[in-house]
């Protein structure tokens, strides 16, 4: 019997709720498939604070290194937002450091059953399918200096947008590898036409696209590739960047599917691996029973597939998922799209829990 041990850390917000329904699922994934699946709960975010004074205790990076893979929920919410000593972010970004998961991979692709739930014309979007990489643990959120001081006699904030080319070239190559599973296309998005840092990231990559000649590598600032991105969707694959234009850009690819409660992700590097919903913790509906449980699922199967390398079963569970919303299953982000059924949170994941044993 294969053993796997998956360190839980749900977070905050809707992320406890979410979470919840990843682990129904991975219950039925443990009786239908005949697993050992051991799980551990740590505290991180909002909720370590409360309890431990700080937002990533030692108990939570010592749990994370010791497990196979983390499942995340979402952290912060206003209750955190004006604390000096620590917040939530702080936390997850120190965990995201501390595991050196370097590559975030945030797939964006369309089911044919919420084709109409995009605010883009079904022709646009439907068949979309593309992957935003993006690096995670460097660039300007990591920078220094930062910090906000007066100046002159007036307040100034400043951050250090700074990579180096060893940063670079590690999650290039992991996005050309990526791009030769797929349809063999990788479109570098920068802003090198006026910042220093963008202009080395063109200088790596280009140097690294040498040893991928069958690859089809272009280019585009981000500002252009924001647009085309709702223009022509369709025209890209594998979309390689930077932190801070990754985490634009994959929300906006979000909205290509009908609503950011659908799509995982996955952060990964050469030891550890985290996933987890690209959605925040929604303190504005937590305890409410309609958060959207769809995308912490997806990021179940995203482990099975990239960490466990257990296909048939990441199949399974994106195929239960799919055949819910095709038999008109929807929760209240993407209710008015082909409805015949509204549930909760806590009824979808007990139904895709139930689909996957009978599947």
């Amino acid at each position: 019997m294969k053993t796997y041990n998956i360190a839980v850390l749900k977070g905050d917000g809707i992320g406890i709720e979410v979470t919840n329904q990843s682990l129904k699922v991975l219950d039925s994934v443990r009786k239908k498939f005949n697993l050992d699946i051991q799980t551990q709960e740590y505290l991180v975010g909002g909720s370590a604070l409360d309890n431990c004074n700080q937002s990533l205790p030692e108990a939570t990076i010592e749990g994370c290194k010791s497990a196979d893979a983390v499942l995340f929920g979402a952290i912060g919410g206003p209750k955190w937002d004006n604390l000096k000593h620590d917040s939530p972010e702080k936390g997850l970004l120190e965990l995201r450091k501390t595991l050196q998961v370097f590559v975030n991979i945030r797939p964006a692709f369309v089911f044919d059953s919420l084709v109409m739930a995009s605010t883009l014309k079904p022709e646009v979007i439907s068949g979309v399918d593309l992957v935003v990489v993006r690096e995670l643990i460097s660039g300007i959120y990591f920078g220094e200096p930062r910090g906000i001081e007066i100046r002159d006699g007036e307040k100034v904030g400043f951050n250090t947008m700074f990579y180096t080319e060893s940063e670079i070239s590690r999650i290039a190559h992991y996005a050309f590898k990526l791009a030769n599973t797929r349809q063999k296309k990788l479109c570098v998005v920068d802003k090198a036409n006026v910042l220093e840092v963008s202009k080395l990231w063109r200088e790596v990559v280009g140097r690294i696209a040498k040893q991928y000649n069958h690859i089809d590598v272009s280019y585009q600032y981000v500002d252009n590739a924001s647009m085309q991105l709702i223009r022509n969707p369709k025209d890209f694959d594998v979309i390689l960047t930077s932190n801070l234009f990754g985490d634009i850009l994959s929300d906006e690819a979000s909205q290509l599917t009908g609503s950011i409660g659908l799509l995982p992700s996955a952060s990964i590097g050469d030891k550890y691996a985290l996933y987890e919903p690209i959605h925040g913790s929604a303190p504005d509906i937590a305890g409410q029973d309609i958060a959207n449980p769809m995308a912490s699922i997806l990021s179940l199967a995203m482990m099975f597939e990239n960490t466990f390398e257990e296909q048939c079963i990441a199949k399974t569970i994106k195929d239960c998922v799919s055949n819910v919303l095709e038999e008109g299953v929807r929760s209240k982000d993407i209710a008015q799209f082909g409805v015949k059924k509204v549930l909760g949170c806590n009824a979808i994941g007990d139904l895709i829990a139930t689909k996957i044993l009978e599947y």
